[in-house]
């Protein structure tokens, strides 16, 4: 399964812009990140995708995790965050449908680390 890996060094709206084009698509989202700067800019990346999907009607939730994974021959302990996609609560599916449907310069799904 590919993640999005969030180091202390990437930036949250770059982060943000493809969590929500990736909510937007309805592709599954899980982001990874290990040490608190990298979990500190990824909480930050979800936060601003929140505000992007708002206001389109896209609520999201997300799920957090440990995962312990091997880099360069050592056991650490990630965050995963899943990042899920939650209707507001009595919109009508096609009026939601129709507003995924804005200009795509408002989500830029680039990702840097």
């Amino acid at each position: 399964m590919e993640f999005l890996k969030v180091s202390s060094k990437s930036s949250p709206s770059s982060v943000a812009g493809a969590i929500a084009g990736m909510v937007k698509d309805g592709v599954h989202v899980e982001i990874q990140s290990v040490g608190a700067g990298a979990v500190n800019q990824a909480v930050k990346a979800i936060a601003i995708a929140r505000g992007f999907l708002s206001p389109i009607g896209i609520e999201i939730v997300c799920v957090p995790a440990f995962a312990d994974i091997n880099i360069d021959g050592e056991i650490r302990t990630a965050i995963r965050i899943v990042v899920e996609p939650r209707f507001v609560r009595g919109a009508n599916p096609v009026e939601i449908d129709q507003r995924m449907q804005f200009d795509a310069q408002q989500i830029q799904p680039s990702f840097s680390q």
